[in-house]
């Protein structure tokens, strides 16, 4: 059996490895030719960025409901811990996880709108990173 430590990092892992398969996809998907799926790629920046601050609450030992809101998920954070950028901006993410995917929210995801997303995402994984020390 594994110790606590090793069991919590292996499990930090694993969220981690999920999240940058999101953020790769939506990373390369700016190359397809047309049409870029801009919804799907702004989705994918939201599911980045929510599982690597699943992963970092995990790694802090601070369970989390059930959830898409990366506004939800910032208020678990630890207090230490300082988002050095607008986190007003970030919560716009939670919009992509699922009201812009369905036909009564139906909204333009634009190529602007997901280099936005894509941007935020990247705010995210590296402040979430910057706050991770595994072995």
């Amino acid at each position: 059996m594994l110790p606590d430590n090793e069991l919590i990092h292996r499990k930090v892992r694993q969220w981690f490895e999920i999240a940058e398969e999101d953020f790769h996809l939506a990373k390369h998907s700016f190359l397809i030719s047309s049409p870029v799926p801009y919804r799907l790629i702004a989705y994918h920046c939201q599911q980045s960025a929510e599982k690597y601050l699943k992963g970092l609450l995990v790694y802090f030992q601070i369970d989390f409901p059930y959830t898409h809101s990366i506004e939800r998920l910032f208020d678990l954070i630890p207090p230490q811990l300082v988002f050095p950028h607008s986190f007003s901006d970030v919560q716009d993410l939670s919009d992509y996880a699922v009201a812009k995917r369905y036909p009564d929210y139906y909204e333009k995801v634009t190529k602007e709108d997901a280099e936005r997303a894509f941007r935020l995402a990247s705010l995210v994984k590296d402040f979430v990173l910057s706050n991770v020390a595994l072995n």
